[in-house]
């Protein structure tokens, strides 16, 4: 009987699944090694150590990196762009960088479509999507041939306007499927990005092109081996902006898709913020090859309406994630004298010299299995047996180019990354006026645990949490989200001359819509909830702020304008450290968000056990080149309201808890580690 609830999280090291059985209300974790040549094999390798088939599957998700990784390594589709006639160099001129006009050094990335693969068609809608010019349809064919003749795989159809009125981009789909066949990959500037500015529209939809094949024919690969094994039921897929999406629906817009994996950890801190009643969090990702930060603030995701990728704009709500190379993988290395670490990572193969598959060079993973923070015959739930004598070696031959003796040297690797993920915090939080120590830090990957108390106290945090499941809680994070569809309008007005009815008969008509498409994935009605919002700025300004709507009859209220006003005044003071009430106001463009509640898994909270004990082993530990005898125990083991002073080591199937001299740690109800930080 189908009676689990499935997530799947590949990462660049380790591909991990989480199962939660809705009878036994308890979750299982499986993990395996990231298959790059087949990435469903380390999926299916992971999945059969939580259920015996397919068939056991009541609801899943997964969360993709394949777009991701073919844009990062360059081997998405050959894109033909077709343009209106006369903005043939815009993606190419691109735009200015806003953050680098002093930098002597700075170059523009590669555009991912060369100019002489970009054609112009005639035909020209005007700024309020009126018709000024026929569209070239014979111009369309002979783009046609050429995309059949010289091996494109995919086309961006970009055209001035779209936004406003897409019926040109429509019938030139149609022409193009005509001449080349339904199963061709189109992409259409209004479907990617229905907003305004002509560059990052265009930026958008090529990397949709782009990356679209890619990704397509990997659902498809992975939705074919999954129905041939027996799941019966829809495969979902992460989002970028923290929710999810059918398979099928990704499909038509894989760019929703380019950020789906990582995401899955801040939805996951955005239970935990519900769950354990802490509404401001810092998420921390640490795994093999990257460390990733978010935010949730006020129990609610830190989503932005359009981010930067490589230099490439993207229009798309997404999750902001700050990411470095920074993980257990990340290799050390000398450069003029001094020590580095990352972003060079050791990656699945070799992998750290402790897993014994080959790699010499010194790694994070390497630095703390010479430190004695990891139990070397317990990794990955005892599946694999780290070599201390090979991450030894590895150490200490970096350390004679260094002059530092291997404890010296691994305390070292450790150092310079904390600090480099320290930095990485600062870039989400500090930099925009945030104070982290407001924040309590979530820390989870298969060795952010390990690092986590060492970060809260650079950053003077007090409280880390370590969840359950804390090496696959980004795949946790997953099965707690909901279906999410992402409606945005471009629409200019002066904010005091706005028509509010107008204004109220375009946010129903989003809502309608985005309404059809959750009902249409299997949404009950009653389980749809509704989120408008609106861009706003001051009268010349370049850049907006999104200022959130009560509800639609918030709209056509005779308060509207001041209420709205005062808030987007607040919002600018928080974000800017200054507001203007008195100045005049401009609508850019609106919002709005439809979300659809297709169940989550209730775990059922423990209740504390005074009589119960548990066994641990005592080992060397190195902190702050001092040994110490130092306690590891088994997460497992540790019942609800158990109370340690560290040092200690608490080690689980997924990852590695390091609890330093001076810090505390207990166990509550719901099974998480709550750490005090202390000194």
């Amino acid at each position: 009987m189908s009676r689990h609830r499935v997530s799947m999280d590949i990462g660049g090291t380790f591909t991990d699944v989480v199962a939660y059985d809705e009878e036994a209300r308890v979750y299982a974790a499986g993990k395996s090694s990231t298959t790059p040549s087949d990435l469903t094999e380390g999926v299916f390798a992971a999945l059969e150590q939580v259920i015996e088939s397919p068939s056991e599957i009541s609801f899943t998700v997964h969360g993709t990196t394949q777009g991701i990784n073919a844009f990062l390594q360059r081997r998405g589709a050959r894109v033909l762009l077709l343009v209106t006639e006369g903005t043939g160099d815009v993606y190419q001129i691109a735009r200015g960088p806003r953050m680098n006009l002093y930098d002597l050094h700075y170059r523009k990335p590669e555009p991912l479509v060369r100019r002489r693969d970009t054609v112009e068609i005639a035909g020209r809608l005007n700024y309020a999507g009126e018709e000024r010019s026929p569209l070239d349809e014979e111009a369309l064919r002979e783009a046609a041939a050429r995309f059949r003749d010289e091996g494109f795989e995919s086309i961006a159809l970009a055209f001035l306007f779209s936004y406003r009125n897409p019926v040109h981009e429509l019938r030139a789909a149609q022409v193009l499927h005509e001449e080349l066949g339904e199963e061709t990959s189109i992409s259409l500037s209004h479907v990617v990005a229905r907003e305004w500015r002509e560059y990052e529209r265009i930026s958008s939809t090529v990397l949709d092109a782009y990356t679209g094949p890619v990704v397509r024919r990997y659902l498809g690969h992975l939705e074919k081996e999954m129905r041939e094994r027996g799941l019966a039921v829809t495969l979902h897929v992460m989002q970028s902006s923290g929710g999810m999406v059918t398979a099928a629906a990704a499909r038509d817009v894989t760019l929703q898709t380019l950020l789906s994996g990582p995401v899955g950890g801040t939805m996951g801190g955005v239970a935990l913020a519900r769950l354990l009643e802490r509404p401001n969090l810092i998420c921390v990702d640490m795994g093999g090859t990257s460390f990733d930060v978010s935010l949730v603030v006020e129990g609610r995701p830190d989503v932005s309406t359009e981010t930067e990728l490589e230099g490439f704009p993207l229009l798309m709500p997404v999750v902001n994630i700050h990411t470095i190379g920074a993980g257990g993988g990340s290799i050390a290395y000398e450069e003029a004298g001094g020590l580095r670490v990352g972003p060079e990572s050791a990656g699945a193969e070799p992998g750290p010299a402790a897993y014994g598959h080959g790699g010499t060079q010194p790694t994070v993973t390497d630095a703390n299995v010479v430190l004695g923070r990891v139990d070397p015959t317990a990794f990955v739930g005892g599946r694999m047996t780290l070599h201390v004598d090979t991450a030894h070696d590895a150490v200490a031959s970096l350390g004679k180019v260094l002059g530092l003796d291997p404890i010296q040297l691994a305390e070292g690797i450790c150092d310079v990354a904390n600090a480099k993920m320290a930095q990485a915090i600062r870039t989400l939080t500090v930099e925009k006026g945030i104070e982290p120590r407001d924040f309590a830090l979530v820390a989870f990957g298969g060795a952010g645990a390990m690092h986590a108390v060492f970060l809260a106290r650079e950053l003077e945090i007090a409280e880390v949490i370590v969840p359950p499941l804390a090496g696959a809680f980004s795949a946790w994070g997953m099965l707690e989200t909901e279906l999410r569809k992402d409606l945005s309008l471009s629409f200019y007005s002066p904010f005091a001359l706005v028509d509010q009815g107008e204004l109220s008969k375009l946010l129903t008509e989003m809502e309608s819509e985005g309404r059809a498409t959750l009902l249409d994935q299997g949404v009950a009605e009653s389980a749809i909830r509704v989120e408008h919002s609106m861009d706003l700025r001051y009268e010349g300004q370049e850049y907006t702020l999104v200022v959130p709507l009560e509800d639609l009859q918030e709209v056509v209220t005779e308060t509207f304008l001041d209420v709205v006003g005062d808030r987007f005044h607040a919002a600018h003071k928080r974000r800017f450290g200054h507001a203007n009430p008195g100045a005049p106001l401009e609508i850019v463009a609106l919002r709005t968000t439809i979300s659809g509640d297709l169940g989550r898994p209730q775990p059922m909270p423990q209740s504390p056990d005074p009589e119960r004990t548990w066994q641990s082993q005592r080992r060397a530990v190195v902190f702050g080149n001092t040994g110490y005898d130092t306690e590891f125990v088994r997460r497992a083991e540790l019942p609800v309201g158990a109370a340690l002073a560290g040092p200690v080591v608490v080690v689980e199937e997924t990852a590695t808890t390091v609890v330093p001299p001076g810090a505390t740690l207990r166990v509550d109800p719901l099974g998480a580690l709550i750490i005090t930080v202390g000194e």
